[in-house]
């Protein structure tokens, strides 16, 4: 998805030229504005590249997490890490300087790069949201040596972001110079019928969508792990606390980073000319393209499994110290969700040999094994 909205045009406002775009009382912005939105760009410029790069620096170093749905995970940053790469250090620039500064070309080539990576990671965003869902009501248990649905998952969002930001280059709609004179995007203002077309499948099949299949997923998973705490067992109440809180992060940064984006250029392509003004529209940018380092926080930085590799990193250690998630997998209890959503407990067949054992002997053996660890 494109990270930037608000282009006035010939429908009532004007087109700007790549000659006078430097002209901040042509482009709609003020040298004040354009400072504000440069430390903007550049903090999330920093912060963006910075907390991917160490996304991609743990992977490498550390191989337990090279789990298939910790793929899906890379993939969201590596597309953050590229539109912090190819697209962001060029709006920054322009609002140092206050004016596009790579041409026509490179306008087109910018706004269909962050086009491209943006969708990506939304699609990623939805995509993960699904998988954990197949995994907590679908499945018995998790293989983690089984890549293809993972690899189906990253390559699908690629393909699935070139069948959308191609047609601009080809005629369906166009990449342009915004009003703010310092970043490209889809033109939203044409209302001709072949730019509505574009723009009205974009919101819905690249925003709408995946928010309905996180909303779908992650209540279904919320529903099932509130079940689960009618054993009363004390870990499957943190863990569902722990759930909560993360799909509200989720769906609140999603929302937060999206919501302002898709109304704005609602806003823009049907309503009056000129009712978004160039300052208004440089807010859903920032707001998107905020989604970079947020990202990585919400969907990296959280996993326990991360951010015990983060500190094994930070200490320079080789493995992460994982004690306080070692199973006994001969005395161990498996909770397995079925597809109907019920909790069905089974007691391996060496625990139920140990039937002389005291109860508090028992209570101290006994382990919860949920197959879902990537919500640790």
């Amino acid at each position: 998805m494109v990270y930037v909205l608000g282009m006035q045009n010939d429908s009532g406002g004007h087109n700007l030229s790549f000659g006078d775009s430097r002209d901040s009382s042509v482009a709609g912005l003020s040298r004040t504005a354009h400072n504000v939105v440069a430390v903007c760009l550049g903090s999330i410029l920093v912060l963006g590249s910075l907390y991917n790069f160490l996304v991609l620096l743990i992977f490498v170093k550390f191989e337990a997490v090279r789990t298939p749905i910790n793929m899906i995970l890379l993939n969201i940053s590596v597309s953050d890490l590229l539109v912090c790469i190819f697209g962001t250090p060029f709006s920054f620039a322009a609002s140092v300087s206050g004016g596009w500064l790579i041409g026509q070309q490179g306008c087109k080539w910018y706004g269909f790069c962050n086009s491209l990576f943006g969708i990506v990671s939304l699609i990623s965003l939805s995509m993960l949201s699904y998988e954990r869902y197949l995994t907590v009501l679908r499945y018995t248990k998790v293989d983690a040596s089984n890549y293809k649905n993972a690899w189906i998952c990253v390559v699908g969002s690629w393909i699935y972001s070139l069948f959308w930001t191609i047609p601009p280059l080809v005629g369906w709609s166009s990449y342009g110079l915004e009003s703010s004179g310092t970043t490209c995007s889809v033109v939203w203002h044409s209302k001709s019928p072949n730019n509505v077309s574009y723009i009205v499948c974009l919101f819905l099949f690249c925003l709408v969508l995946p928010v309905l299949i996180m909303i779908f997923s992650y209540g279904h998973i919320v529903r099932v792990i509130r079940g689960m705490c009618r054993i009363n067992l004390t870990a499957a109440q943190k863990r569902e606390h722990h759930l909560l809180f993360m799909v509200v992060c989720m769906v609140t940064c999603y929302l937060f980073c999206w919501l302002p984006y898709g109304l704005v250029s609602l806003i823009t392509t049907f309503g009056k000319p000129g009712a978004v003004s160039p300052t208004v529209s440089i807010i859903p940018s920032i707001l998107a393209k905020s989604s970079t380092f947020i990202n990585p926080l919400i969907y990296i930085f959280m996993n326990k499994q991360f951010y015990r590799c983060f500190l094994s990193l930070v200490k320079c250690e080789s493995e992460p110290h994982d004690s306080d998630f070692t199973i006994n997998s001969r005395h161990s209890k498996d909770l397995h969700v079925k597809e109907n959503g019920r909790v069905q407990q089974s007691f391996n067949q060496d625990f139920a040999r140990k039937d002389t054992m005291s109860s508090a002997e028992k209570q101290q053996k006994l382990t919860l094994v949920v197959h879902y660890i990537d919500y640790r």
